[in-house]
């Protein structure tokens, strides 16, 4: 059980369009939803320094021929699974500290894409995905529309991106690959919006702070998560590599 289904019985905000809020609960929901933003902010601006150090310093070099290059890229999968299924246990505090961890690590195992692409499309393509989750992210909180039918089939979409991608690893098809990441940008560009209206969704202005901090967390978690999954889905795309 998700960190979303802490309270299965509170009424979802926005079930078939988001009702009119007073003014007290409109500032608490802004507040909580600058509070997540923020977070996430944070998080990827570690992991864009992470990854920055972690090839300038030669340290991403210096383990990618050696069998720690697989802890370090499946260490990032432990933490989101600590994170989704054990927040209930822990403090908001210590949650924040786990989310800042996976940040750093999920920046090493992102190093090599300074190694592979030219800086510049790799700015260039930061800012294209910022544009887009910045434009699809708005649209999920103001929407009227109830976005969660489209939750089952963008899920559907990842699952498929998932196993494709194993599958990829094994036969190295550039058409595939092509063909995942073109998916995949429609997929996270979805999961960006429905995911903010479920963020927006399953604030209470009736949680207690402790409780409120943990659903900034792992709200930060999941739109962390969408933002990295579009970026690296646009380089694949748009990215320059510098053997080219």
């Amino acid at each position: 059980m998700s960190y979303y289904d802490y309270n299965p019985e509170r009424p979802l905000r926005g079930a078939g369009g988001p009702p009119s809020l007073d003014a007290q609960t409109e500032a608490g929901l802004r507040a909580h939803i600058q509070r997540v933003y923020g977070y996430m902010a944070g998080g990827l601006a570690l992991t864009g320094i992470v990854a920055y150090a972690a090839a300038a310093s030669g340290f991403y070099q210096a383990i990618a021929g050696t069998p720690l290059i697989w802890l370090v890229m499946l260490a990032p999968l432990g933490f989101v699974l600590v994170l989704s299924f054990l927040i209930q246990r822990m403090s908001a505090e210590t949650a924040m500290l786990l989310f800042a961890l996976y940040a750093a690590v999920m920046g090493l195992s992102l190093g090599g894409i300074f190694l592979v692409f030219t800086g510049a499309s790799i700015a260039r393509v930061f800012f294209i995905t910022a544009a887009t989750f910045g434009i699809m992210s708005l649209y999920g909180y103001t929407t009227r529309s109830d976005l969660s039918d489209f939750g089952a089939f963008l899920m559907m979409g990842l699952i498929g991106i998932v196993i494709a991608s194993l599958v990829n690893i094994f036969i190295g098809s550039s058409a595939l690959q092509f063909v995942i990441s073109i998916i995949g940008v429609i997929v996270f560009v979805g999961l960006t919006a429905y995911d903010t209206q479920r963020i927006k969704q399953m604030y209470l202005d009736t949680d207690s702070r402790e409780i409120a901090g943990k659903k900034a967390v792992l709200g930060a978690l999941v739109l962390y998560l969408d933002f990295i999954n579009l970026f690296m889905m646009l380089m694949q795309l748009f990215g320059q590599r510098r053997d080219s």
